[in-house]
């Protein structure tokens, strides 16, 4: 298959914002493609080789394309510093010298996916000292036989900087069209919630179709997306909408950790699937050595504690976050585990089974020791009986409860939120109910003493139903002196030269990013906004929702990806619970 034509639909996608279009771009060329195209199509359209839990990067800097640019356009350093000043983009300069080139190679031939794939592969795996120029000169092999658009993709994938705007979600409204039906859509999209490897989704569906998608099960290797809880403003509340009964746990202030346990090995993951497995390496062992079965996945959350087993705030564990150090660190920041579910057992998928079975495996398959605990875990028949729950929960140093159904229904819902679980702290009788976990996707030149560095970001909250990534706030509060002058560091890796496809706004910022990095903010309300596009037009004609005199909390959620930020579905609840407490 030609590269060409792969990279020409790339830029069809890049060229429209309407994600009903880029379904039907995607659906009609995915119906073309065998499946074992399909599936690695379906990574590259996301910037990578693999899914995106798979512990390898291409991880091509900068300078080393432009270095392999440079080299296939016979252009000066200095000249590519100009571009490189213009642009900021690599891809966009390697197109355009791709288009200046008098001539192609005497010796260049048509790119086929093969090829790609194969230079792209040798990238990844480059090691050693000579790895930069390995490197550089597999890129460049690609350059000289490429055309200006398949130039622009190239330079991109390998600098993560994918620009297509396609998100998971929209790449799964394609698959459901091309493959199946709209009504088919829950089933694929729970494939991929439980496999979380879009392109094994993709070629499973072109093979056997929707059935062959509803018998993929959770599997020891693959990370599950997590299930998410709603909020409710009181205690009263939730056993009313539990039905006056429920189980609740302690919410622990930590990292949330999804472990997978084999015969003779074990991988941690995070929410946003990376592996921490690095991070934890005693909390592997320890889960290895009180495991019962032979094979298990379970989630937890891994708290710091002090020497006498006291917890301590989410700040102290997220030294296990290092990626240098570590043995000091786990000497230095001791942690425990605190098992919370059981997602399978010896190949048995435990998503499917009513809370109350699931809580019964856990507590057969796993010992238990000072690093290994179960979760604080009570069933509660009244209100009064859940007020000294939580009060309880809050004098141990937690941040607050989980509330769980025990009904028939009290399934895992992997990727899903929903009232089944509800998750309840103690400033959810304020005003204003929770912090909110915002994508920034631009900044603002800073003023005064903060003249020469971003003085401000524009925030956003995902909306699930478009796709697209909306603004609810201008942040300019809680920065410090680090962290202002850390914020290029942070940012500009994501810098885009043009408003994003992904992003609605109507506020626009000096510069713009890309949506990935996430920060923890807190508000004073959530009011209505003429110029923030949250919830546009929804709670009133031609207003949107914006959060008044928002404040960073210094809390960076690495371990986020930006479709998990906090949704604008959220946001209006939050804004309804708001209402509510007032009056």
């Amino acid at each position: 298959m030609l590269y060409s034509d792969i990279a020409d639909v790339f830029d069809r996608l890049e060229g429209t914002s309407s994600r009903l279009e880029m379904t039907s771009i995607f659906s009609d060329f995915f119906k073309g493609l065998d499946p074992g195209s399909l599936r690695k199509i379906v990574y590259l359209s996301q910037g990578r080789l693999h899914p995106d839990f798979y512990n390898a990067e291409l991880g091509m800097a900068d300078k080393l394309v432009l270095r392999a640019i440079s080299f296939t356009a016979g252009v000066s350093e200095s000249k590519m510093d100009e571009l490189w000043k213009k642009e900021g983009d690599p891809g966009k300069i390697a197109e355009t010298l791709m288009k200046n080139r008098k001539q192609a190679s005497l010796f260049s031939e048509p790119l086929t996916l093969e090829k790609v794939l194969k230079n792209l592969t040798m990238i990844e795996s480059a090691e050693g000292r000579d790895s930069q120029d390995k490197k550089m000169k597999l890129l460049s092999n690609l350059l000289m036989d490429s055309n200006p658009v398949e130039a622009r993709y190239l330079c991109r994938i390998v600098t993560g900087r994918m620009r297509i705007g396609a998100g998971s979600m929209t790449i799964l409204d394609a698959l459901a069209e091309a493959f199946g039906t709209k009504e088919d859509r829950p089933d694929i999209e729970r494939g991929f919630n439980i496999t979380c490897d879009l392109g094994f989704v993709a070629e499973t569906l072109a093979i056997g179709g929707v059935e062959a998608v509803k018998k993929m099960k959770v599997t020891v290797g693959n990370p599950i997306k997590v299930m998410l809880a709603e909020r409710l403003p009181s205690i009263s509340l939730i056993m009313d909408r539990m039905g006056g009964r429920c189980a609740m746990e302690f919410k622990y202030d930590g990292i949330r950790v999804q472990a997978h346990i084999d015969r003779d090995s074990v991988k941690l993951y995070s929410r946003r699937l990376e592996d921490m497995t690095s991070n934890f390496p005693d909390i592997a062992a320890e889960l290895r050595k009180q495991c019962r079965a032979e094979r298990a996945i379970i989630e937890g959350e891994c708290v710091a504690i002090d020497k006498d087993g006291n917890m301590l705030p989410f700040q102290n564990v997220t030294h296990r976050r290092k990626k240098h150090g570590m043995d000091q660190a786990v000497e230095d920041y001791p942690v425990k585990i605190f098992m919370f579910d059981i997602l399978s057992v010896d190949d048995e998928d435990m998503t499917l089974r009513p809370l109350g079975e699931r809580r019964s495996k856990l507590n057969e398959t796993f010992g238990l020791s000072d690093m290994i605990q179960l979760t604080t875990m009570e069933v509660v028949n009244s209100p009064e009986e859940g007020e000294d729950f939580f009060n309880r929960a809050l004098g141990k140093k937690c941040e607050g409860i989980m509330a769980k159904s025990l009904s028939q229904e009290s399934v895992y819902r992997a990727g899903s939120r929903g009232f089944l679980w509800i998750k309840y702290k103690k400033d959810y009788e304020e005003a204003l109910t929770d912090s909110f976990d915002l994508v920034v996707v631009g900044a603002f030149h800073g003023r005064g003493k903060r003249a020469g560095k971003y003085g401000a970001l524009l925030m956003a909250a995902f909306d699930d139903e478009s796709g697209k990534y909306c603004t609810v706030c201008k942040l300019g509060t809680g920065f410090d002196d680090a962290f202002l002058a850390g914020m290029p560091d942070m940012l500009d890796e994501y810098l885009s030269e043009t408003h994003p496809s992904t992003v609605d706004a109507e506020m626009i910022p000096d510069v713009w990013f890309l949506p990935t990095v996430i920060l923890e903010v807190v508000a004073a309300e959530i009011s209505l906004s003429p110029i923030h596009t949250a919830a546009k037009s929804i709670m009133k004609d031609n207003a949107g929702l914006g959060l008044r005199f928002p404040r960073f909390t210094g809390r960076v959620r690495e371990d986020k990806g930006p479709e998990e930020c906090t949704t604008v579905n959220e946001i209006i609840s939050m804004f309804e619970m708001q209402a509510q407490n007032k009056a």
